[in-house]
């Protein structure tokens, strides 16, 4: 049976490695034992990050809603159960894109209610 020689794909793991840590500060960069462990804490970051956006996307809707519904007499959270009440399904983003660009057609939802 041949010998297997494992180089090439120890070789081509570093290098991917040191290609994700590309434009990291330090040593971070260019040593494996450093890049490695910064890739890693890179890529939670990332994954935590990705799920906070959404998170704060939604506060922010959130507050264009109410900022757009205090003007006319009503909270946020009185308008969101006044919703609920009438059983009217519209999803923050879309109240928020009304509240925003169309505050006529948001008005006369809020005065409907």
């Amino acid at each position: 049976m041949p010998r297997v020689k494992r180089g090439v794909a120890h070789v081509k793991r570093r290098h991917n490695l040191l290609k994700r840590a590309k434009g990291f500060k330090w040593g971070r960069k260019n040593r494996i034992r450093l890049a490695k462990t910064a890739v890693t804490r890179a890529g939670v970051n990332a994954y935590r990050g990705r799920r906070q956006k959404k998170r704060l996307m939604k506060a922010n809707w959130a507050v264009s809603i109410n900022a757009g519904s205090r003007p006319l007499g009503i909270t946020y959270s009185r308008l969101r159960a006044k919703l609920r009440e009438q059983k009217i399904e519209l999803d923050r983003k879309s109240m928020s894109e009304l509240a925003k660009r169309f505050p006529a057609v948001f008005e006369k939802l809020v005065q409907s209610l």
